[in-house]
């Protein structure tokens, strides 16, 4: 089965094509401006040809279904809707922390800890299990302060994602590793995707919605009657 994968809720525009469990093709780029607005449809396109298919071969669309960015999921959520739509195929939706925690299990820690920075010192966070991937502590938007995630300081821990930065300087866990390079990847939606199909797990495409976690809060513009 031919799938392709989307994960646009980071920094990281990420695509990816599988046939079943084997990845194919893998297209991404991290740019601090979020540039999935205009990079992603062209990476699908390279992914595409990466994976030497066309998109009438697609069998199935996976996203990355957040929390991160709104702006980003958004665009992810609408892309890969349309997809389905135009294709006729199933919508399969994964929380983008498990994506981030898939190249750290199995490597000898208690608890993997995955962190996307939001605002000021608030991050999206959940505990995972580091052997099984088990969900411990389920998702939320927290906000760090100095004796956050202390009930594991005695376990071997280390945090993932761009909000590990903001969580080295705040939190007093000096054995906790730290890995602030990772993003979440499409490349790791294949292993939750799989389970899923096998689950009969898929999305109403006409009433899905990404994981946003928390309201959109733009900025208000001013009107012109404002400044009088």
């Amino acid at each position: 089965m031919k799938i392709l994968y989307i994960e646009t809720s980071s920094k990281n525009c990420s695509v990816a094509i599988s046939d079943d469990e084997k990845l194919l093709c893998l297209t991404e780029e991290v740019s601090e401006n979020y540039k999935q607005s205009e990079s992603l449809h062209t990476f699908v396109e390279w992914a595409l040809e990466g994976a030497g298919i066309s998109m009438k071969d697609i069998e199935m669309v996976s996203l990355g279904k957040g929390p991160g960015s709104y702006t980003g999921l958004r665009i992810g959520a609408a892309s890969a809707k349309g997809f389905c739509y135009g294709l006729k195929v199933p919508l399969i939706a994964i929380n983008s922390l498990e994506s981030m925690i898939e190249p750290f299990l199995g490597k000898n820690y208690d608890f993997i800890i995955p962190l996307i920075d939001a605002r000021r010192m608030e991050v999206y966070t959940a505990v995972y299990d580091g052997t099984t991937g088990e969900e411990i502590l389920q998702t939320e938007a927290k906000i760090l302060d100095e004796t956050s995630f202390e009930e594991f300081k005695d376990k071997k821990i280390v945090f993932v994602g761009d909000g590990a930065k903001k969580a080295r300087e705040i939190l007093q866990l000096s054995d906790a590793g730290f890995d602030e390079t990772v993003y979440p990847s499409a490349q790791y939606l294949i292993k939750k995707t799989l389970e899923k199909i096998e689950n009969n797990d898929f999305e109403d495409i006409a009433y899905f919605e990404p994981f946003y976690l928390k309201d959109f809060h733009g900025v208000k513009k001013k009107k012109s009657s404002d400044s009088i």
